[in-house]
């Protein structure tokens, strides 16, 4: 015993004077912090969000300290609250937290490996929740949460902690390689590039000028001549600054077309009409429409059942219009209306049209039986207004860049045939609501584990598929739950924020379900109308003039901007959408005139 003395003594100087050996170890537990933020409440929701306001904070129970979180799941909403914390990339951390009440999980979203959650099926008392993850080998941010379950009751967290090493300053990130370009188009590049380990955005430049940003490893460069040769170079950036620029790639755009933007004016008012009902607004004539309204939608077209495919568009009758015109006099003044160089189009679906194309025999109906109402009316094209329950993804559908889904597969497949058979000059335009759009930056169909709705984000591989045909999207900034930005905060209806952030999603693109790696490429500005309710008579998500006037400065100037920060600034902004027409000749033409005002 006396004689190993020395020999422990001779290992312990050996391992001190290797190198890094033992202050490594150390350096390494020290790093260790717990970078949650109010993990315990004490600064009621600081550092916190939760979805539809269900969260608040409670002085009992608790666990530790004076105050614990309850919050409380509706019948659509699992009472999501949520933060997100700068990380390092691969890297190893533990997420834990007590928590109690019925269905009451703990996770951990954005790690680029593999998202983890745990979960209690029944904690009557306060139980430990633990689970631990790797980050991905550029992820500097994830987002970690508790939730409930949809329709139970309220459940309670306390002391949540994220143990793990904290971000440092460090250096700035290396010059991004593999600059490559994608489609080049009359007025657009698309370029994507390989990650940087510890960039948290990258910076693209055009001829030496920086024009805009991204948080993902693509983007498309819009507002460009045609027949011009461009370069283009990409930094990484972080915490630390700017790295040094990537080597060069040029591009050509192509020669000037229509491209899809349907012969618009710059910028357009676009407004549904309502023709085969009138409500409480009354019915309009299409020779009464004011010529401020650049796109006129029917509305609707609607299926002879669901998944018939069949077509249908019946005028409203006399005995619930009044004042509506003849079959003569409609098509004469639809004549007029183009003459003028308006565009009118028949708009397929809405709340009561449920149109889901489930074989190959609903999609060769639905494109016969849409092209005789176009031919029949002398229409300038098609306006998709799928609600409900039309699009939703299959549980194997994962990918939106190819689907498999019947429904969106032979919608692609019906509208690409009638953009082929009426040309570059016909009109199409999609106006989805923001569940079927930006819903899908946080989830896409049921999920990597099931349970989610099937109609998160379905109508992205729609919009993906036909971006090249697309005139106008309008997504229904309107009768909308709370939705995540890029900011990874939540965003509701009532103010300009909620459609400047909505319309940014748009505009500079965003990874699907959290996967930096299946990003949802940004439109073009000409693409893109924002689509907002004509009075509070319209639909929920009413904002006043002053707010709509906002929310066009921000995206169009950078100037008179709220909360949100843009990634860019769009003065190519095709315009706005309106619901409807109608409700606005009832109060007074309030939307129209706050439009002319600002464009002239």
């Amino acid at each position: 015993m006396v004689r190993a003395r020395p020999v422990l003594t001779f290992l312990t100087a050996v391992l001190l004077a290797v190198p890094g050996i033992t202050a490594l170890s150390s350096a390494a537990r020290a790093a260790d912090a717990d970078l949650a933020v109010n993990g315990g409440f004490e600064s009621g929701l600081s550092g916190w969000s939760c979805t539809a306001g269900s969260g608040t904070t409670v002085n009992s129970p608790v666990h530790g300290g004076g105050s614990a979180l309850q919050a409380t799941p509706a019948g659509s909403d699992n009472a999501q609250c949520a933060q997100t914390v700068t990380v390092q990339p691969g890297a190893q951390y533990t997420l834990s937290g007590y928590v109690r009440g019925s269905y009451v999980y703990l996770g951990a979203s954005g790690t680029g490996t593999t998202d983890v959650s745990t979960w209690t099926q029944s904690a009557p008392d306060w139980q430990k929740l633990t689970t631990t993850f790797t980050t991905g080998a550029s992820t500097t941010k994830v987002t970690i949460y508790t939730h409930g379950w949809y329709g139970t009751g309220a459940y309670y967290a306390d002391d949540v902690s994220l143990v793990g090493p904290g971000a440092s300053a460090g250096q700035p990130p290396a010059a991004p390689t593999g600059l490559k370009t994608g489609t080049i188009m009359s007025s657009s590049v698309a370029l994507s590039w390989s990650a940087v380990t510890g960039a948290t955005s990258y910076a693209v430049y055009r001829d030496g000028a920086k024009v805009q940003t991204a948080t993902g490893t693509s983007a498309t460069v819009t507002g460009l001549s045609a027949s011009t040769a461009y370069s283009f170079q990409v930094t990484a950036v972080n915490s630390a600054g700017e790295s040094a620029k990537s080597a060069a790639v040029t591009a050509t755009t192509t020669a000037g077309s229509s491209g899809g933007s349907g012969d618009l004016p710059t910028h357009a008012l676009v407004g549904y009409l309502h023709a085969s009902f009138a409500n409480g607004s009354g019915y309009t004539r299409v020779a009464d429409v004011p010529d401020s309204w650049d796109v006129i939608d029917l509305a609707f077209g609607e299926p002879t059942s669901a998944t018939s495919g069949d077509i249908r568009f019946n005028r409203c009758p006399v005995t619930e219009c009044p004042n509506v015109e003849s079959d003569a006099d409609f098509k004469a003044a639809i004549k007029a209306k183009q003459a003028a160089g308006k565009k009118v189009l028949i708009s397929i679906g809405g709340a009561n049209g449920q149109v889901q194309l489930t074989t190959t025999a609903a999609r060769d109906t639905f494109v016969s039986s849409v092209s005789n109402i176009i031919d029949t009316y002398g229409l300038d094209g098609l306006d998709i207004d799928f609600e409900g329950h039309s699009l939703s993804l299959d549980t194997s559908d994962t990918d939106f860049k190819n689907p498999t889904t019947p429904v969106v597969v032979n919608l692609i497949s019906a509208l690409k045939t009638l953009k082929a058979k009426y040309g570059s000059k016909f009109v199409l335009s999609m106006a989805p609501e923001t569940f079927f759009v930006q819903m899908g930056y946080q989830y896409y169909g049921t999920g990597k584990w099931g349970g989610q709705d099937p109609r998160c984000g379905a109508y992205l591989p729609v919009i993906y598929a036909l971006r090249d045909d697309l005139t106008l999207l309008h997504v229904q900034d309107y009768n909308s739950g709370p939705i995540m930005g890029l900011d990874n905060q939540y965003h509701s209806m009532g103010g300009a924020d909620f459609h400047i952030a909505m319309t940014d999603m748009l505009l500079t693109g965003f990874p699907v379900a959290g996967d930096a790696g299946n990003v949802f490429p940004p439109l073009r500005p000409d693409q893109i109308a924002i689509g907002m309710p004509a009075s509070t008579n319209a639909g929920n998500g009413y904002v006043a003039p002053s707010e709509v006037t906002k929310t066009l400065d921000c995206l169009t100037k950078k100037t008179n901007c709220g909360s949100y920060t843009t990634h860019g600034t769009w003065p190519a902004l095709r315009g706005l959408m309106t619901w409807s027409v109608n409700w606005d000749r009832y109060s007074n033409w309030e939307f129209q005139k706050n439009f002319d005002a600002y464009f002239g």
